[in-house]
């Protein structure tokens, strides 16, 4: 059910595999809200680097996703699919998407939208979806973090790392990041970082053996990172690997793995279940939108751009400059 909805909408599609410039504005079909959807009028979409490996054509949408990109908005709802449950037509909503958050309306399973916090505007709410899933589902569920441990996060200045930080702290964790500026560093400080190492001038490995290694390890290096962080780690320490900037290929001694009982695993999102995140979602909404809503924790913000300007957007990204999340106004 739904108020009659315009029949085409401005959008940013990849014209063809390449940089930001392949990024531009077309025409689309509204979609329709299929049994389990609703699709929300999208006010800021959220600008994250599975973007931009899309947009380079090294990550292609699930099957029966959006071509376009963006995976994750907030906005409101204005159409509701046979079967969905938990909200109405003009609720307020941020929400993790298959695909297609660039876009004036996106269609995503009712299961996977979250209430905008309280007293949290639309554009701060587009930013966390898709941090807050992939960090809470990586760092507490898989890597197992526990108060009282020591965590430490690679690239602690980036939508990802600012969102660990906060929630490790907020955890009861002793926090480490890495970062690649003095004034990076300090942000990650401000944010509850123990200790924020500048990876150009020292040396991570070092660092966290002088704290008895780190218990949990969230990458998104990889590459030579890999056999640095195992040294890293402490016993039966556990390395999560979400992502691969610098490689997913590394050469390694793997008997530290067994002597020290070390875990190493990780995951990707956009390719598991809809019922594998609603749960993440049903979790992040008992044990994480209280700390927002209480304003305990809240996302960092980079910059917002303009809608049309998603090319000058994914190359702020890419220039690695930002502190926080980058966002498209979109409505």
């Amino acid at each position: 059910m739904s108020d009659t909805l315009p029949t085409t909408m401005r959008a940013i599609e990849i014209t063809e595999a390449g940089g930001p410039e392949v990024l531009k504005p077309c025409s689309r079909s509204v979609p329709t809200a299929a049994a389990g959807q609703v699709v929300i009028k999208v006010a800021y979409a959220g600008v994250n680097r599975p973007d931009a490996l899309q947009r380079a054509g090294a990550y292609n949408p699930p099957p029966g996703a959006s071509d376009l990109p963006g995976l994750e908005a907030a906005g409101e709802i204005v159409a509701i699919g046979e079967g969905a449950q938990g909200w109405a037509i003009g609720d307020q909503v941020c929400a993790l998407l298959p695909g297609g958050g660039y876009a004036e309306y996106v269609a995503t399973p009712a299961a996977h939208c979250l209430p905008v916090p309280t007293g949290m505007g639309l554009k701060e709410a587009a930013c966390l979806p898709e941090t807050f899933y992939t960090v809470f589902s990586n760092v507490v569920q898989r890597g197992g973090l526990k108060a009282g441990e020591v965590f430490l996060v690679h690239g602690g200045s980036s939508g990802i790392g600012t969102t660990a930080i906060q929630l490790a702290k907020a955890m009861g964790a002793r926090v480490f990041t890495t970062a690649g500026s003095d004034e990076k560093c300090a942000a990650c400080v401000a944010l509850g970082a123990e200790k924020a190492i500048n990876y150009r001038t020292e040396d991570f490995v070092e660092v966290m053996k002088a704290e008895g290694g780190a218990n949990v390890i969230l990458d998104m290096v990889g590459g030579d990172y890999i056999p640095r962080n195992i040294k890293a780690l402490a016993m039966e320490g556990r390395l999560v690997q979400i992502a691969f900037l610098g490689g997913a290929v590394a050469k390694m001694n793997f008997a530290p793995v067994m002597m020290r009982r070390l875990t190493i695993t990780g995951s990707t999102l956009r390719p598991q279940s809809d019922l594998a995140k609603a749960r993440i979602a049903e979790a992040l909404r008992a044990d994480v939108w209280p700390l927002l809503d209480a304003g305990k924790i809240a996302p960092v913000m980079d910059s917002e751009f303009a809608f049309e300007d998603a090319a000058k957007a994914h190359a702020r990204m890419e220039s690695s400059g930002h502190i926080g999340k980058i966002v498209l106004k979109v409505g």
